[in-house]
């Protein structure tokens, strides 16, 4: 059933669940509303659902993962989807596509996501339904952008081989982001003191913190080492004063 692309409002209605045997279901960028009816669990046949691009409201349901088994293709982005991201998909063992960008999510990215097969490729956006979805074994993309999730991507060799644009627009930290975990300001003790690589509250950027090392270091060195490459008379002097001092050195030492 591909119903894309239309003005159709208003909210799916319950009979939906009558259609045990629907394999496809594509209602995306149209006007519709409202929560997810549970009736659509009844769907256990869907192998893709794409209702991105419309004004869908409250949590993401936990019985997608556990009632649609076979879904390969998921897409609700562009919503007002709202709540954790379920552990439940993530037993979705033939997810292929999944796409929950541009919602309003938020918690931390299940520690599941690393148990997803080895992605295929990566593409920019959902694709059309292939002719033969039962060909697709893969997770090949995944997008989570621009909702309020926050904490560490999941380290897995799958979700770090996707491009950091797919994690852009939230709070995350780790590979493929340039954001390190690690520097991230760890909240004050009990006993009120400060927190590791931090003073007075503050976090330190320690990035910024060896870059000014690292010019002091060169500007130093080339305070001194600079006169001695061009003036030839403190060339002449300096190393008086060395073979001054080695002469001094193997007195005291014989």
């Amino acid at each position: 059933m591909d119903l894309k692309n239309n003005n159709l409002s208003g909210s799916l209605p319950s009979s939906m669940g009558s259609l045990s045997f629907l394999q496809s279901l594509h209602l995306r960028k149209n006007n519709l509303s409202g929560v997810l009816p549970p009736s659509l669990q009844n769907c256990s046949s869907l192998l893709a659902l794409d209702l991105g691009e419309n004004k869908f409201e409250g949590n993401i349901p936990n019985w997608i993962g556990e009632r649609l088994s076979r879904i390969m293709i998921l897409g609700l982005c562009s919503n007002d989807f709202q709540g954790d991201i379920p552990h439940e998909l993530c037993d979705l063992g033939s997810l292929t596509i999944l796409d929950l960008a541009h919602n309003n999510l938020s918690g931390n990215i299940p520690e599941c996501f690393n148990n997803f097969s080895s992605m295929a490729s990566v593409r920019n956006s959902i694709p059309p339904f292939p002719p033969s979805i039962s060909k697709l074994t893969f997770l090949s993309y995944l997008n989570l952008a621009y909702n309020n999730l926050t904490g560490k991507i999941p380290s897995s060799t799958q979700l770090q081989s996707f491009a950091a644009s797919n994690f852009a627009g939230n709070t995350l930290c780790g590979p493929p982001l340039t954001d390190n975990c690690s520097i991230n300001a760890v909240e004050p003790d009990a006993g009120g003191g400060n927190s590791e690589g931090s003073e007075d509250g503050l976090e330190v950027d320690w990035f910024w913190f060896y870059v000014s090392m690292a010019l002091g270091f060169v500007v130093a060195f080339w305070s001194f080492a600079g006169p001695l490459l061009f003036k030839k008379s403190w060339r002449s002097a300096y190393f008086q004063m060395l073979d001054s001092m080695g002469k001094k050195a193997r007195r005291c030492f014989c």
